[in-house]
């Protein structure tokens, strides 16, 4: 079986775990935590990363910090994972969701302003599959209306778009150490801050409210409780498992992107005779070979598809079910204008087997058994 997904590892993982145990320091904040989060900063630019348990606290974290609350409205796509309505919908808002473009699968851009009221508090674009949102067009309509823009980076961890890191260009970014990422620690995150004047709040809420940070800087003789906040604190021991990730992330990189450069061109003759239809990568965006996925002709054929490769030993899945269609969606959330593309794209999708250690023979195999498919 050609597994869809294996986390990966490069063997100084249980190194590092190890030196974190026998530190008797494996509770969050520790050495590797600082390590990691100094790794993000350089790697993005940004102000302050602060590692989180996932990207779901990440998320959680960035609409306090926007201070969204109860009647606020919060912009996004409604193609993309739950956690990112649900960090807004716990805050008591209004999740108003718009329509995606149908080449990138990314929130259209020139639909957003149509949704904006006087109750809007933040914008969040979700970078799907490491290809960017047009963030020029996103980040001037948000300085216009004076919203925060707080971008879901899950799966855009070294991509870029202008040749800036995703998640460095809103107020906010969110990424995803989850072991379907391109980087894991099994289950993290973390908090990229581009506006320092919310570096301290920011550290504030991730300790549980306290000024514990502050005090470990030496900054106050004591810590105390100081505002809301709650545990988002990763253990040494997750941080330690993604370091040497973060420290081969280059490599990772390059063997991934050979990956799907083998899909993209051994796949172009199904494309070219439009049985199928291949990822699009606009030229000022540089993606990080996430993930590669195909479009085939209807949800129908996806189905038989995906029922063709298991027989034969490969493992593919579709993604998103849009959330506006899902019962928690109908009941907090609205969709504004009209769904040209979300649900008729979602189910043409299929994601293919791309993970750091798949070897290039798994690739033309899979090539094989969808050529065969349509044959």
């Amino acid at each position: 079986m050609i597994k869809f997904n294996v986390p990966p590892y490069l063997g100084s993982e249980m190194e590092y775990i190890q030196e974190a145990i026998l530190n008797h320091k494996i509770s969050g904040d520790g050495l590797f935590t600082q390590k990691c989060s100094r790794k993000l900063e350089q790697l993005t630019k940004s102000k302050k990363v602060l590692l989180t348990t996932s990207c779901t606290h990440a998320i959680e974290m960035a609409a306090i910090l926007a201070g969204v609350g109860v009647g606020d409205e919060v912009i996004m796509p409604s193609y993309t994972f739950v956690s990112t309505a649900n960090a807004f919908v716990l805050r008591g808002a209004k999740v108003k969701f718009v329509d995606i473009r149908p080449d990138t699968m990314n929130i259209d851009e020139n639909l957003i302003e149509a949704a904006i009221t006087e109750r809007t508090k933040a914008i969040v674009p979700v970078h799907y599959a490491g290809v960017g949102c047009e963030m020029s067009t996103i980040c001037a309509l948000a300085k216009d209306k004076n919203i925060h823009v707080i971008e879901d980076a899950a799966q855009g961890v070294k991509s870029t778009y202008k040749g800036k890191s995703l998640g460095s260009m809103g107020a906010f970014g969110c990424f995803s150490f989850h072991e379907t990422k391109n980087y894991s620690m099994g289950e993290g995150g973390a908090l990229l801050i581009n506006d320092s004047s919310f570096r301290e709040k920011a550290e504030i809420i991730r300790e549980k409210g306290t000024d514990r940070s502050k005090f470990f800087r030496g900054e106050v003789d004591k810590y105390s409780w100081v505002d809301v906040g709650s545990s988002y604190l990763p253990s040494e021991l997750n941080a330690a498992y993604l370091l040497t990730q973060l420290e081969n992330a280059d490599l990772i990189n390059s063997q991934r992107k050979q990956l799907w450069e083998i899909y993209y061109k051994e796949l172009k003759n199904l494309s070219d005779r439009n049985y199928i239809e291949l990822p699009y990568i606009p030229k000022e965006c540089e993606h990080n070979a996430h993930m590669f996925y195909i479009k085939v002709k209807d949800l129908e054929t996806r189905s038989k598809l995906i029922k063709h490769l298991k027989d034969r030993g490969v493992n593919s899945v579709f993604h998103y079910v849009p959330l506006h269609s899902s019962d928690a969606g109908m009941k907090y959330c609205d969709f504004v204008g009209e769904d040209n593309y979300t649900t008729s794209e979602s189910e043409r999708l299929l994601r293919l087997p791309l993970y750091y250690g798949l070897d290039n023979d798994s690739v033309y195999k899979v090539v094989e058994e969808i050529e065969a498919f349509f044959k």
